[in-house]
């Protein structure tokens, strides 16, 4: 489970930014902490520019989970994978947000801010943050995502 003292990244392009503000607000209001690594309006803007900085902060180990999102989802998740200790997890529901955490040990979820209501996806967010990684046959899987062979 993650520590609400421990500060929480989240981020997102402007596809994303409606649903970010939402769970954002949600999130302050159940005490956690949060770093906004933007962006903060609806003009369109690339998401690289804000999930690059996100996913280095994670896969520098300082901080320990992330939420990034963008109009599909799909864009924010490839690009915060390309970092070697971020296992991004694109999720549609709840049974793959529980998942990416137990199975997966994903450290930053994915959303598709265009494609899957607010109230569902603040719920993903929470299942993200109150489930651990199971470990046991688990660890051998995880550790060989950023194997390069």
């Amino acid at each position: 489970m993650f520590d609400k003292r421990k500060i929480l990244l989240i981020g997102s392009d402007h596809g994303g930014f409606e649903m970010k503000k939402f769970i954002k607000e949600n999130l302050i209001k159940d005490g956690y902490k949060i770093k906004d690594f933007g962006t903060n309006s609806t003009a369109s803007v690339d998401y690289p520019d804000f999930i690059h900085p996100l996913a280095k902060s994670i896969n520098d180990n300082k901080n320990e989970l992330g939420i990034i999102l963008c109009g599909s989802g799909n864009g924010a998740q490839m690009t915060a994978n390309k970092y070697k200790n971020v296992r991004a997890a694109l999720c549609w529901t709840e049974e793959q947000a529980e998942l990416s955490r137990k199975h997966n040990n994903a450290n930053i979820i994915s959303l598709p801010g265009r494609f899957i209501d607010f109230k569902l996806a603040l719920k993903m967010v929470k299942i993200f943050l109150t489930t651990d990684f199971e470990g046991g046959r688990h660890i051998q899987r995880v550790n060989k995502i950023s194997q390069i062979r």
